[in-house]
C-alpha cells in the first residue's frame, strides 16, 4: 500500500493540455454568438416591420378616384378631379371587380340565417341518429325512429 502514483497513459496528458485551449475556444464562440443574438434582437424588429409594411402596401387595393376610406365606399362628391395614371379600361375593370365582390359579400351575409338553420337541423338530426343507435344497442331487436 504505497502511495506511489501509477503511470498515466500518454493520451491523458495531452487531453489535459487541450482542455484549457478548447475551453477558451468555446468561450470565444459563445461570446460571438451572444453578440450576434444582440445584433439580431436590435435589427430584427425593424426588418420585420419593413417587410410587413411592404407586403401590406403590395396587397392594398386600388380604390376608384374620389373615394375615401369608410363604410359606404361611395365616391366622395367633395373630392376634386384627380388625373389617374391607370388607363380607363383597367379602372373600369377594378370598379367592376369591386362591385362583384360587394355583391358576393352581400349575398353571403344574407344567406347566413339559412345556413345557420340548416346547421342546427343537421345537429339535431345527428343527435337523433345517435339516440337511435344507443337505443338499438340497448335493445338489438327493436328499431325506434324518432325525430
Amino acid at each position: 500500500m504505497s502511495s506511489s502514483k501509477t503511470p498515466e497513459p500518454e493520451g491523458l496528458e495531452t487531453e489535459e493540455v487541450d482542455e484549457p485551449q478548447e475551453l477558451e475556444k468555446l468561450e470565444s464562440e459563445v461570446k460571438e454568438m451572444s453578440e450576434k443574438i444582440l445584433q439580431y434582437r436590435a435589427s430584427l424588429p425593424d426588418k420585420l416591420k419593413d417587410t410587413l409594411v411592404s407586403l401590406l402596401a403590395a396587397q392594398r387595393p386600388i380604390l376608384p378616384e374620389g373615394s375615401e376610406p369608410g363604410t359606404s365606399g361611395d365616391p366622395n362628391p367633395d373630392a376634386g378631379q384627380v388625373t389617374s395614371n391607370i388607363p380607363a379600361d383597367e379602372d373600369q375593370e377594378t370598379i367592376e371587380k369591386i362591385r362583384l365582390l360587394k355583391d358576393k359579400i352581400s349575398s353571403n351575409a344574407s344567406s347566413m340565417p339559412v345556413v345557420l338553420k340548416r346547421m342546427r337541423e343537421s345537429g339535431a338530426y345527428s343527435e337523433a341518429m345517435l339516440q337511435i343507435v344507443e337505443r338499438r344497442n340497448d335493445q338489438p331487436d327493436i328499431l325506434i325512429l324518432e325525430f
